[in-house]
């Protein structure tokens, strides 16, 4: 075939990657072959691809083909997420459209409908994984949901619980009020928004007085509406204002509750008045200083239902006015917050914030505005209460132990390696992973309890019958299982546990995993404590954990920002190798890539460059090589071409093995650019064009088996271009996607690389010259050399052809230069004089460099005192300062170099 003149992406993208599929070219038989595996992070059944998608699918299918190239049976698994908040969103979200809700079904009905979406409507994701070029092993595309990862899930649970490693405990949970579940950190966001601080008396009771006499402590809180679950307040153990009064009670406005005063390091002497307010059952500090105080979990106040509505606490303390409200306003409403503020300052028991106008006149406010941290539920969009629970825990502690061993006695290698402390950090204080949601999608508890309340838990309701004997009633625990308690067994359970199969035992332990850093707690870590659990060994020898994909400012992508940037469009812009090569290129270890279109532009020039330079090489004979190892050579040029190969290679396969996603991408990147377009096609034009035969068959050959190995080199990076110009060079008895990676069979060669690169040096510096002293590109010159080692006259005859042709310099000669203006130029060692007179007009450009000289010099002279003025450097923006800092010593080294090339012309 004949390459076509532009090089268009999305002509070839499609067409290629369906051929990959068709032909089963992701997972080819290799049962003989060494193992390696990857397993994808499942995205969500109901996402699309994000720019964080598109870095952490490049990276991993980079070292899949790369594996897959070097003949390894490279495994890379896939599948997706059945995402239980998102997806039962979604579905209910359409039946409100069609004025339904999810209680108008049964809850059989309703999983139906969401299976019925998910066929229909999800994994929208895994086209758009295709158009990026990801290599996975569709063929056994997996579902946290499907028949073999539920059996999974279901006898992890009832394994742990066995183990006595899940319980079922009342705790405080992330309550998102809006979707009626418990939630998990990473579902929460925080956000700054406009509140308040109240001030309140709690009266002393019992005619009991601080030392000051004061008959009341002072507490302050920015939720007020939870007083009406208070069931303590703290001071610190060393405050001495307080201390005479631990152990006393307080007698609570509005609800006429009774509590103590407890010392409890949580409260702060230096914060407020030193008092807080201790509410257990809606605040996580004050449930830990609760159970401290001696609260069974059991008997903390609960003063608020699944909506976030006030309800009657256990002891019946509420009055009636408050039951039914919601916590706080919402739709104009008032709420409990209000009134209690309402009814704290009718009884006196306010305490007012007071602030002064511009005049000094103080002014009285019932609170103190503050900004406040406020967590939401990502998905609901409403404030999260802390809420207080019966919900089913995994022992994270016992759990973590040996996957913290196995981290640090290297069974599992963290790259990089500084994310080793943060994981230790988390993993020895890890906190009971909660794993009970209130939803119907999902993985359902397999738990089943008695009229007493007894639990049976089993893998399913005939066993758990069994257990409880013959004609006692069962009711089946309604909850769910947390979307991330599945996808923790995903290294195994996709492979077929907990059936002995033989996918299990080939590629259990996974080699790698790829991963952002933001989940490294909830799923790598958790991967880790299950698969260690489960399995008796690690699930993956290396983790690697990247940055993420940043705005171009720095800052965080959101939608609220409108920067967010859409990988798929880029894509439709630059194509899908150019947005990879992006993101291999700026994969720094331990560092945050910017988005840059500009960069993403340019690698797609970078695409059109090898198009180009094969195109070049299609229309000079030369083809696909038929052989793996280089090629026999006798010219300097192809020997030097031969090693630049070899030490790419060798710096490729290095920087894949370390990891090293941007020094890999430098090393192929500079090579094609650089050696291999820019210098070898340029140096062997007139080799091609000239009289020996044998020489121009030399070049042929090994300029196709240089061509061949930079597409291989190149595909695990730019997989489409690649394979379009592994079949257009020649005919191929296989796909490059399954061809075998470089094996030059060859070694460096000091020689040529060192005769090469003087050459290369000789014509850059050449060039330099001309473009300093105004000498348009193509001027033929001469050159007269000083000073030149032994052999150097040969090393010039050598290369004649290529310094008239591509140096342009028509002769080179060590006779003494003539008389008058020249240029030299300095390269190992040796002197090169070009005269100048025949060149240009020594005149003119004498004018032409003092004019520049005088302009440079000006600029030079007025930011030189801008920056010698204190008033300038010590009030300007710092970015200022740094400007015109780099602008002056830019406008010093141009002064600089007009001067010299002056000096050159005499």
């Amino acid at each position: 075939m004949t390459l076509d003149k532009n090089f268009d992406p999305a002509a070839i993208e499609a067409r290629w990657y369906e051929h990959w599929e068709t032909k089963g070219l992701f997972r080819p038989e290799r049962d003989d072959r060494e193992p390696f595996t990857i397993v994808n992070p499942p995205p969500n059944v109901t996402g699309s691809l994000h720019i964080g998608h598109a870095l952490d699918n490049t990276l991993q299918d980079i070292i899949i083909r790369h594996e897959r190239m070097k003949g390894k049976d490279a495994l890379w698994v896939v599948g997706m997420d059945h995402a239980g908040i998102a997806t039962q969103m979604v579905v209910e979200r359409q039946m409100n459209e069609r004025q339904q809700k999810r209680t108008d079904f049964t809850r059989e009905e309703f999983v139906a409908k969401v299976w019925e979406w998910k066929e229909e409507s999800g994994g929208t994701i895994t086209g758009q994984l295709r158009r990026l070029g990801c290599s996975m092993d569709w063929s056994n595309e997996r579902f946290t949901m499907d028949e073999g990862m539920n059996e999974a899930v279901l006898k992890v649970f009832v394994d742990l619980y066995n183990d006595g490693l899940i319980y079922r405990d009342k705790r405080l949970v992330n309550w998102d009020p809006a979707l009626k579940t418990a939630i998990s950190d990473l579902e929460v966001e925080t956000v700054d928004t406009k509140g308040s601080f109240w001030h309140f008396k709690y009266p002393l009771a019992d005619g009991i007085t601080l030392n000051n006499g004061q008959a009341y402590i002072e507490v302050a809180t920015t939720r007020p509406e939870t007083m009406l679950a208070d069931m303590a307040v703290a001071v610190h153990p060393s405050d001495e204002r307080y201390k005479s009064v631990v152990g006393k009670e307080i007698e609570q406005p509005i609800t006429g509750r009774r509590f103590k005063i407890v010392a409890d390091e949580h409260a702060d002497p230096e914060l407020g008045s030193g008092a807080v307010k201790i509410t257990p059952g809606h605040d996580f500090n004050d449930f830990e200083v609760g159970k401290r105080a001696g609260f069974a979990a059991g008997d903390m106040l609960n003063m608020l239902d699944g909506e976030a509505n006030v309800c009657q606490t256990a002891d019946g303390l509420v009055p009636d006015e408050y039951i039914g409200l919601h916590r706080f306003k919402r739709d104009g409403v008032d709420g409990a917050r209000e009134l209690v503020v309402q009814r704290l300052k009718e009884l006196g028991f306010l305490i007012p914030h007071v602030s002064k106008t511009k005049d000094g006149e103080k002014v009285e406010h019932d609170a103190e505005p503050r900004t406040i941290a406020t967590p939401f539920g990502d998905r609901g969009g409403v404030v999260i209460e802390p809420w207080l629970t019966d919900q089913w825990y995994v022992d994270a502690e016992t759990l973590a132990q040996p996957a913290i061993k196995a981290v640090r006695d290297g069974d599992i290698e963290i790259v990089p390696k500084t994310w080793e402390k943060t994981y230790f950090n988390w993993m020895e204080n890890i906190q009971p992973w909660c794993v009970s949601r209130q939803l119907w999608w999902g993985h359902r508890i397999p738990a089943w309890f008695d009229e007493n309340s007894k639990i049976y838990v089993a893998m399913d309701e005939a066993a758990a019958q069994a257990q409880a004997g013959a004609g006692v009633a069962l009711t089946r625990d309604p909850d769910v299982l947390d979307t991330w308690f599945s996808s923790a067994l995903w290294p195994f359970g996709t492979l077929g546990w907990p059936e002995k199969t033989e996918d299990l035992a080939r590629h259990y332990p996974n080699d790698l995993l790829i991963s952002g850093f933001d989940i490294l707690f909830f799923w790598d870590a958790r991967m880790a404590m299950q698969g260690i659990k489960m399995m008796g060994e690690v699930p993956w020898k290396r983790l690697y954990l990247h940055g993420l994909v940043r705005a171009e400012d720095g800052s965080k992508m959101s939608k609220s920002k409108g920067n967010v940037v859409d990988p798929l469009g880029l894509i439709d812009q630059y194509g899908a190798d150019a947005l990879r090569f992006f993101m291999a290129a700026m994969e720094s270890q331990g560092r945050d890539i910017k988005m840059d279109d500009k960069r993403v532009e340019g690698y797609r020039n970078f695409a059109t460059k090898l198009w180009n330079a094969s195109r070049f090489c299609e229309a000079n004979g030369i083809g696909a090589s038929k052989t793996l190892a280089a090629p026999e050579a006798a010219l300097p040029v192809n020997r030097w071409i031969i090693s630049e190969v070899v030490e790419t290679q060798q710096a490729l396969d290095k920087a894949l093995t370390d990891l090293r996603f941007d020094a890999a991408s430098n090393a192929i990147y500079h090579f094609t650019w650089d050696r291999f377009c820019d210098w070898y096609l340029e140096l062997i034009k007139p080799v091609l064009q000239g009289e020996d035969a044998s020489a121009a068959k030399e070049t042929r050959t090994v300029a196709g088996w240089v061509l061949d190995q930079i597409i291989v080199m190149l595909h695990p990076f730019m997989p489409f271009i690649t394979e379009e110009l592994w079949h257009a060079m020649g005919d191929r008895e296989y796909d490059l996607i399954v061809a075998k990676w470089p094996e030059p069979k060859a070694a460096t060669d000091p020689q040529a690389k060192a005769e090469v690169d003087w050459l290369i040096k000789l014509i850059s510096e050449v060039r330099s010259a001309k473009v300093e002293l105004n000498i348009a590109p193509g001027t033929k010159m001469s050159a007269h050399v000083r000073d030149g080692s032994e052999g150097l006259s040969d090393q010039i005859a050598r290369h004649g052809a290529a310094l008239d042709r591509v140096g342009r310099l028509e002769s080179v000669s060590f006779d003494v230069a003539p008389e008058g203006p020249s240029a030299q130029i300095v390269v190992d060692g040796a002197t090169y004089v070009l005269p100048l007179a025949d060149a240009i007009d020594i005149d003119a450009e004498k004018g032409r460099l003092n004019k520049a000289l005088e302009a440079s010099q000006k600029e030079a002279k007025s930011l030189s005192g801008r920056l010698g003025n204190p008033n300038f450097v010590e009030k300007a923006k710092p970015e200022a300062v740094e400007k015109a800092r780099a602008d002056l010593a830019d406008k010093e080294a141009e002064a600089e170099r007009l001067q010299a090339a002056i000096d050159q012309l005499g």
